[in-house]
């Protein structure tokens, strides 16, 4: 072997320093347009498809004031997967209108309740309290329909 000299397995056309040759690399056709790419010029909105997105548009088009069960946003969708939607708003929730989404009882969501009960007297949302002090949104004045 001289030093000029391809070493073996570095052969044009060869997967480097196996020896092995691919074979001529298929044709798949034309490569699809996909559109813009990255940048200002490119199209930013999810595909229509997608479940996380379907629940934010859903969450974002729920009024002042209402509120919606987690299964009632997974109907809204066609779905019936409530816990879903709960995973949806506990990782996207923050930048939410959070409070408006609510358990099928009518209790705020867990652990958030104080701070939901300070967002729904601001927008008036109709709250039902139980004797020992306790509330929860009155599903059947509040309730969103999308």
């Amino acid at each position: 072997m001289t030093p000029d000299a391809p070493a073996p397995g570095d052969e044009p056309g060869s997967v480097a320093g196996t020896g092995c040759d691919p074979g001529p690399v298929p044709d798949t056709g034309p490569v699809p347009d996909t559109g813009p790419g990255p940048g200002p010029a490119a199209d930013s909105r999810p595909h229509p498809d997608d479940f996380v997105s379907r629940v934010i548009a859903v969450v974002e088009s729920i009024p002042p004031g209402h509120v919606m069960t987690y299964g009632s946003v997974a109907a809204a969708l066609g779905s019936r997967a409530s816990r879903g939607v709960g995973q949806v708003m506990a990782y996207a929730g923050a930048d939410l209108p959070w409070w408006r989404v609510i358990r099928a009882s009518g209790h705020a969501p867990r652990d958030h309740e104080q701070r939901a009960l300070e967002r729904y007297r601001v927008e008036g949302t109709p709250i039902v309290w139980s004797r020992s002090g306790t509330f929860r949104v009155d599903l059947e004045r509040a309730s969103y329909r999308p």
